[in-house]
């Protein structure tokens, strides 16, 4: 199957820091304190001491899991040794953004999910590997509705869920549409969920996105062995500006986790890479996908 000539949008290099974002200020701003910390040679506890924090504290801030309060912000760029006024200024202005109101789903999400929707939205290039189920931005709303009554089956129906993740997937056809590359098991597409009907639209619409100039899935066959590599699901994010390091998303039973360390970078970029290479090539991919939404086996 040809891919739709659809044009891909360029990284956006050279956008404002933030983007109006305040989760990626939180970020952005984390990483630059990180930076001055480093280049002081002072560590997370040193730091706490300073503002009477933890390090635990620091760390979460520097990950721009927390926005900072602003008198600490200013100890923080004396310690650091930042006294010209207008870069202090800037630091001062980022931080206004990061602690700005961001987009609330609480009703149809958990908090943290707050933090994951803004660098979904910011993202660039998204790489998605889930190895239990079709992940959300190629979900059906039927499908999605299957997976939540299997997770929270005492919950009431809940149309918020559905229009959040159709929100999402805006992002997949806009005018500056997110690249998204997806490593979906072979175990995947014997899963099915739902009645006939509901499983063929679903594996129909996966033909479809496929399509998409900006959208890639890869079959990853069972001999590969993905969930040894990973058992739970992860998400690696890259941002257009160039002061933000990718972003690894894990998500499981009771939380998530949010990771950019140098360190944990490499592993996740080297499961990547592992399971990328083993996967079958997308046009190969494609077809069996449409295969078995005719009826063939897998």
């Amino acid at each position: 199957m040809t891919k739709s000539t659809t044009s891909v949008a360029q990284l956006r290099e050279g956008d404002e820091d933030s983007g109006g974002d305040p989760a990626v200020a939180r970020r952005l701003l984390g990483t630059r304190l990180r930076t001055l910390r480093v280049a002081a040679g002072l560590k997370g506890y040193d730091v706490g001491r300073a503002i009477g924090a933890s390090h635990s504290k620091i760390s979460r801030l520097e990950s721009g899991l927390l926005g900072f309060r602003l008198p600490d912000l200013e100890k923080l760029l004396t310690l650091y040794g930042v006294a010209d006024t207008a870069r202090r200024t800037e630091y001062v202005d980022l931080a206004r953004g990061a602690n700005a109101p961001g987009h609330r789903h609480i009703d149809v999400a958990p908090r943290w999910y707050d933090t994951y929707l803004a660098f979904e939205d910011s993202a660039t290039l998204l790489r998605s590997y889930s190895p239990g189920v079709v992940p959300e931005l190629l979900q059906t709303p039927e499908y999605a509705r299957e997976l939540l009554d299997i997770a929270h089956p005492s919950a009431p129906d809940d149309t918020g869920h559905t229009e959040l993740l159709e929100q999402r997937q805006r992002r997949l056809t806009g005018p500056d549409p997110l690249r998204l590359w997806v490593l979906l098991e072979q175990s995947v597409l014997r899963r099915q969920l739902g009645s006939t009907q509901v499983w063929r639209a679903q594996l129909e619409h996966l033909g479809r996105v496929g399509e998409l100039v900006n959208v890639t899935i890869q079959i990853v066959p069972d001999h590969v062995c993905g969930p040894v590599l990973s058992a739970v699901p992860f998400a690696l994010m890259r941002f257009g500006n160039p002061d933000l390091s990718d972003v690894v998303h894990l998500y499981h039973a009771t939380g998530a986790q949010f990771l950019d360390r140098p360190g944990d970078l490499d592993v996740y970029h080297s499961i990547w890479d592992r399971l990328s290479v083993k996967a079958l090539q997308p046009d190969r991919s494609i077809r069996i996908i449409e295969g078995v939404a005719c009826g063939a086996a897998v």
